[in-house]
């Protein structure tokens, strides 16, 4: 496979006017009738270029607007990028992400392999500059990402695309460089998301998916992986994932990713269980999915991946946490010996479950991951997963879907939704969702007697396996790939989930 092209973000003490660079990046806010002072210096050695694009209409500062100034020799700098950031009293953290990857990503489609970034001059002083620079990052990290490993044209070897954040005040500099190191370690974990997710069915199986496991385990110190086997699984009595995987010749396996906290002190800190659903392709069973985008069916392991990437991430930011990372994995196919609708399968908690449609497979594999994080007693468990169709329906391509029956645990991943952001909207998954989950025959069934509220008593049927664990459950069926691509963005992988954990967990380790 052709190897990824690696990308880094630097932070220089230095006079963005004075950079010699291949692109220059300034952010510009909307409705300007002057040039803001922090690029006045620059719109002056480029003799009054900035204000003119402003005059002449060619460039309005609006959000999501940019605008290519070629200097002439002016200054420098080749070419100067604007990139539009709205209305001044609107700016938040998340323009200045979606702007930076914005950036990146044109250099890229220009062939331009070195850029000097100067988003933050004009920002308000009320945003912390640390934090400023933490989302530039992200947003270099993500905007420059391209999945071409299986491409075989011939190319010339591409040089790592650099990044620098310029800034002449070592304060300032010093301050955004922290922000760069923490943005630039969960920008790439989101990108090792997206580069495991974007690989097909028949290179990510689940033993394929525990391999990428134990390579994170074994990059740190504080890292561990366990990987549990078909037999294993028989021993321990995980019916839900030995049955989801039972129509499949690659057998499923079980992912225990532990993150151990510093110090003698370990023991006695409390534990964070990420559960994440990896279902390496899911035709839908013998319930099988139409023909219609059954290719995107890779990315069912969307969720697995994430967790496996924020516990790679975690260990580089060095966070003083307990993370447990156990992920779930099997492929879902239809034949001779798969599951079947009107099976009843026990559940590692005992607990007994009728297949209604065994295309309801992620709740299922979900719920043993969840029982035997209640048995690691971890003290809050948040599970992610693509887990269905119903949430899509309900909120479209915009926010995941966030459910939970504990205030606290909500509360701290809306902020880490708002600090990341990867927005999500919290939906009821309360005991009126529960009853429709009861079965006749079994304690549960593995879907709901209609199609209404299926987001929402999916989470009900996972909230019986968490038990009196604080748990959250977070569906991401949408926002887990970006099917045709935009401005900030290549199509693919979003790596959605990496972001707002790593955001939630710092949190934690902060409280």
């Amino acid at each position: 496979m052709k190897p990824q092209r690696k990308i880094k973000v630097t932070t220089r003490r230095a006079d963005a006017v004075t950079q010699r660079t291949d692109m220059l990046v300034v952010g510009a806010f909307s409705h300007r009738k002057t040039i803001a002072p922090a690029l006045r210096p620059l719109d002056q050695a480029l003799a009054g270029a900035l204000l003119q694009l402003y005059k002449i209409g060619d460039f309005t500062g609006d959000g999501d607007t940019q605008s290519t100034l070629y200097t002439n020799g002016a200054i420098p700098a080749k070419r100067i990028l604007l990139c539009g950031l709205g209305d001044r009293s609107k700016v938040t953290l998340t323009t200045l992400r979606k702007c930076a990857a914005a950036a990146a990503g044109k250099a890229v489609s220009l062939g331009v392999s070195s850029i000097s970034v100067a988003l933050h001059m004009a920002m308000p002083k009320s945003l912390d500059r640390s934090e400023v620079g933490r989302v530039i990052a992200e947003g270099i990290c993500h905007g420059a990402y391209r999945y071409e490993e299986y491409m075989t044209a011939e190319k010339k070897a591409e040089s790592p695309f650099v990044a620098t954040l310029v800034e002449a005040d070592a304060t300032v500099s010093r301050a955004l460089a922290g922000g760069v190191r923490r943005g630039t370690t969960i920008g790439l974990a989101g990108n090792f998301a997206r580069t495991i997710a974007n690989r097909p069915g028949n290179v990510i199986t689940p033993k394929e998916l525990a391999k990428v496991a134990r390579g994170v385990a074994r990059s740190s110190p504080r890292l561990s992986c366990r990987v549990m086997d078909p037999k294993q699984l028989v021993t321990l009595g995980m019916g839900g994932i030995l049955a989801v995987g039972t129509g499949s010749v690659h057998p499923p396996r079980l992912i225990v990713l532990r993150h151990t906290a510093k110090g003698k002190s370990a023991k006695s800190k409390p534990t964070i269980a990420l559960v994440g659903k990896a279902v390496t392709f899911d035709a839908g069973g013998i319930s099988i999915k139409p023909a219609e985008h059954m290719d995107q069916m890779k990315f069912d392991k969307s969720g697995g991946v994430a967790v496996i990437a924020t516990l790679k991430a975690i260990a580089e930011l060095g966070l003083d946490l307990n993370v447990v990372g156990i992920v779930p994995s099997a492929e879902n196919l239809p034949s001779g010996s798969a599951y079947r609708p009107g099976d009843i399968v026990t559940t590692y908690s005992g607990k007994t479950v009728e297949i209604i449609n065994t295309d309801a497979e992620g709740r299922m594999i979900l719920a043993d991951g969840i029982a035997y994080a209640n048995t690691l007693k971890c003290d809050i468990i948040v599970d992610i997963a693509t887990l269905t169709g119903a949430c899509l329906v309900a909120l479209g391509q915009h926010q995941a879907g966030l459910m939970s029956d504990d205030d606290d645990l909500l509360k701290a991943l809306k902020h880490a939704a708002d600090q990341s952001g990867e927005p999500v909207w919290h939906l009821p998954s309360g005991e009126e969702y529960a009853r429709d989950m009861k079965s006749k025959v079994a304690d549960l069934k593995n879907a709901g007697a209609t199609r209404w509220g299926g987001a929402s008593t999916a989470a009900a049927f996972l909230r019986q396996f968490a038990d009196q664990t604080p748990w959250a459950h977070l569906d991401i069926a949408g926002m887990d790939v970006f099917n045709n691509g935009s401005e900030t963005a290549t199509p693919g992988s979003s790596g959605f989930g990496v972001r707002l954990l790593c955001a939630f967990l710092t949190h934690m380790s902060q409280r």
